[in-house]
């Protein structure tokens, strides 16, 4: 203990310049807008570079559940498609077909919180892509959530576990919609909330729960979750439904991020109705930490 003291005795001078140059920097950063977005920049560049090496060394561990979980997606893929080719019309089909109206991109996470009350993920993807913000991530078991910041070699996703998330959702077996949220009162990173269901609704405990697809950003169907439980909200016209998902929300590593293909078309078309604007699938403010190389 004397050790430490002396040597904060001897060197008091020099900690005092180095505080005092630490505080000095914050300040420049702080008050000038070129400093900091350099110095965001730089962040950036190392939080990802780091999250890339964590995510390597995790993943040289966890080759075998990686392959179970690569396995086990293979044969849902190969499921789905059998069964969308099973509903082919054998008809004659123009050649002037329209393009798809979705484009899927391969993800790796990286980083994933799901403690927090605004979780997000950093994911890396091929420098290729053109991902932007406001795309749809989802895995192949469902919803995962929303991009809010892209560089070339990263992106950073808004958790559907996080309180500024706001999906549509419906059941799967009737036209009746809702808003999906997270409330992280509940503790449990696999269980979110579905509210504004009326009471109307054929609402039973284990029917699945889908996107609602009435926003550009996640298309109609993809899997959420079930019904875990629900219960009549304060004024008795609406339930409260508790969805548990589908995704293990802590256990999370290949992703795709969805582009729609005609997003530009829809808004331009709405926009020219002079319609008020209708949030259904929304984020807030991009992440504190964006996590991004330039």
């Amino acid at each position: 203990m004397q050790q430490i003291i002396y040597f904060f005795i001897r060197n008091k001078n020099f900690l005092l310049f180095l505080l005092l140059f630490l505080v000095s920097i914050g300040f420049t950063i702080n008050s000038h807008s070129y400093h900091k977005n350099k110095y965001i920049t730089s962040a950036n560049f190392f939080s990802g570079t780091i999250y890339n090496w964590k995510s390597s060394v995790t993943n040289y561990f966890g080759l075998r559940e990686q392959n179970e979980a690569l396995a086990e997606e293979n044969l849902r893929l190969r499921t789905l498609l059998r069964k969308q080719q099973d509903t082919v019309v054998a008809k004659e089909i123009d050649s002037t077909i329209l393009p798809a109206p979705f484009t899927y991109f391969p993800a790796k996470v990286i980083n994933n919180s799901y403690s927090k009350t605004k979780n997000y993920l950093t994911l890396r993807k091929r420098a290729s892509d053109n991902i932007e913000p406001d795309m749809g991530v989802i895995s192949s078991k469902g919803i995962v959530g929303i991009v809010n910041n892209v560089s070339k070699k990263y992106a950073s996703v808004q958790s559907i576990l996080n309180t500024n998330s706001k999906i549509n959702a419906k059941l799967k077996n009737s036209f009746h919609f809702g808003t999906l949220s997270w409330e992280p009162e509940d503790k449990n990173p696999n269980v979110v909330k579905l509210a504004d269901i009326p009471r109307q609704a054929p609402v039973i405990v284990g029917d699945t729960i889908i996107t609602g697809g009435k926003s550009t950003i996640f298309p109609r169907g993809v899997l959420i979750g079930t019904i875990k439980n629900f219960n009549l909200s304060t004024n008795q016209d609406y339930y409260d439904v508790s969805v548990e998902l589908f995704n293990d929300m802590t256990s999370l590593n290949t992703v795709y991020i969805i582009k729609n293909n005609e997003k530009e078309a829809i808004l331009q078309i709405e926009n020219n109705d002079n319609r008020p604007t209708v949030v259904l699938d929304s984020i807030n403010q991009p992440s504190p930490q964006n996590n991004a190389e330039q």
